[in-house]
């Protein structure tokens, strides 16, 4: 599969998975997985979960379902363990303000 072929793909799984299940005819369960289907080989699917960046997909533990592992606008329980923050948070300042004075901001 080319580079090109894979972005396309993944970003086909993550309209569906993420946001619009039906456009793919799919119904994701309670946890966001859908049955993987055979008109995407299991090849393509292993190469798109394993070489993702930002690990957007996941696999059930048995493999038969496929999931986005984040940045659903649909209900759905990942079933993550909460977990309490750290006492201090650094975050990298968004671009668009990054140029912006000390005085120029509020």
């Amino acid at each position: 599969m080319t580079q090109e072929q894979t972005t396309r793909t993944s970003k086909f799984l993550s309209l569906v998975l993420r946001h619009q299940p039906e456009t793919a005819h799919i119904t994701l369960d309670a946890a966001g997985c859908a049955k993987v289907r055979r008109d995407i080989t299991c090849a393509q699917l292993d190469e798109i979960v394993a070489t993702n960046a930002k690990k957007r997909f996941e696999f059930s533990a048995d493999g038969t379902c496929i999931r986005a592992s984040q940045g659903h606008s649909v209900e759905v329980d990942l079933n993550y363990e909460s977990k309490e923050p750290p006492p201090i948070l650094i975050t990298a300042p968004r671009r668009d303000f990054s140029k912006a004075s000390a005085s120029k901001v509020c």
